[in-house]
């Protein structure tokens, strides 16, 4: 082997290691991980690192010159180690595909012709032609050699057209990803069967490694990002069920009143705050981004209740000519019910609010100002609870954003930022 052979080979072992070992490492730290997809990957990189290991010590023994016995069996050993991945990646397939693990036809069948693989390397000392002893002492490969690879070939052929076959069946990820592993793989093999490429398998094996690696990385951030976006519709829901039951008393209580002094104002009010309930109750089930005017509606019922609860109080300003975007639910209402709840002094005279819709080169913006008492940090300085579920869920639903600041003249202002990309 040449100097420059001799250092690729110990690069491309090298590389393998390093995979395994991130691999194993991000397996065990990563949390939320599927029991047996943690199993799997831990068994899969483990194959890895004990090939490398042999690898290292072949390398060691050519160095060395060490021949005989020991070098026949780290040859054994390694053929049946470096085909190990082949078969784990049909088993990870009929996983992904929810297949039996037992009685699938191609488990099966991958498990006979793994069958007959070890039985062929196991005769490798019984069977003349498989390998050839060099007059130097070392073993080259002999006209039957091809003979061996056969049931490698076979499962990899038979995974990849079932893989090809269940492919509605498997996620994009998943379905990349085996086919990045499968093919590079498959196309080495074959040609090892005919001519002397194991270098170029080993890249096939760092391919493999890699395309693997980053499945469980991809995989792990779009569960959590799944898992925080259960956590704040689930946040979502809660402040839904949970709207202020002194809203819902004064809101009773003035509609009551109003049945004597004004009964047209009392059935405008039931029909505002009917409107309101269903616009609350529906957003439960809003998992994408609604219409910009959908959300605006209910905003505009929740706002006619409580200026008919406050009178001439309560002053809101509609500003909103561009109304072209989507949204998640309840984010304009709970801002506006915020700005009331907080900002409000009872004592300093009109309270107003103003919302504002523009298009911007970006997308679009929606700003709820309003004159009251100014946004006051919480004393702890965690952030307010319902201000946090809306800029989770904006960047979560629609990759938006959410500030917050005081208002010229006083009050506070909050800007919404919607991406293009939701309109």
């Amino acid at each position: 082997m040449s100097v420059w052979g001799k250092s690729f080979y110990v690069f491309i072992v090298g590389a393998v290691v390093l995979l395994s070992l991130m691999g194993l490492w991000f397996t065990a730290i990563l949390p939320g991980m599927e029991k047996w997809s943690k199993r799997f990957f831990q068994g899969y990189f483990s194959v890895f690192l004990l090939c490398c290991l042999c690898a290292a010590t072949e390398f060691s023994f050519y160095y060395y010159s060490v021949q005989g016995a020991a070098y026949f069996s780290l040859m054994i050993l390694e053929c049946l180690l470096l085909s190990l991945p082949f078969p784990m990646l049909t088993v990870y397939l009929a996983h992904c595909c929810g297949e039996n693990m037992r009685s699938g036809w191609l488990l099966r069948a991958v498990a006979v012709l793994m069958a007959v693989y070890v039985v062929l390397v196991a005769s490798i000392a019984f069977i003349e032609g498989v390998y050839v002893v060099r007059p130097d002492g070392w073993l080259d490969r002999g006209r039957l050699y091809p003979l061996m690879l056969l049931p490698l070939v076979a499962i990899l052929l038979l995974t990849f057209e079932e893989t090809i076959r269940q492919r509605k069946r498997l996620s994009r990820k998943a379905f990349l990803g085996l086919l990045f592993s499968l093919v590079p793989m498959t196309a080495a093999l074959i040609a090892q069967m005919f001519v002397d490429v194991f270098q170029i398998l080993d890249i096939c094996y760092v391919i493999s490694g890699l395309t693997m690696y980053s499945f469980i990385l991809s995989d792990q951030i779009e569960q959590d990002r799944r898992r925080q976006r259960e956590i704040a519709d689930q946040r979502a829901s809660i402040m839904v069920l949970q709207m202020r039951p002194h809203f819902i008393y004064n809101t009773m209580t003035s509609v009551y009143s109003l049945c004597n002094q004004d009964p047209q104002l009392a059935r405008q009010v039931i029909m505002d705050f009917t409107t309101y309930l269903r616009k609350n109750l529906s957003a439960i089930a809003s998992a994408e981004p609604i219409p910009f005017t959908s959300e605006l509606e209910h905003t505009r019922a929740y706002l006619a209740v409580e200026q008919a609860l406050y009178e001439d109080s309560l002053f809101v300003d509609y500003d909103t000519p561009h109304t072209v975007f989507r949204i998640p639910a309840l984010t304009l209402q709970p801002l506006v019910e915020n700005a009331i709840k907080h900002g409000r002094d009872p004592y300093a005279g009109r309270f107003c609010i103003t919302i504002r819709t523009r298009k911007t080169d970006s997308g679009s913006e929606l700003v709820v100002a309003d004159n009251g008492r100014g946004f006051v940090p919480p004393e702890d300085g965690e952030p307010h609870i319902g201000l946090n579920n809306i800029r989770q869920r904006l960047d979560m639903m629609c990759g938006g954003s959410l500030a917050i600041g005081p208002n010229e003249g006083g009050g506070t202002v909050v800007t919404v930022t919607i991406p293009d990309s939701t309109e």
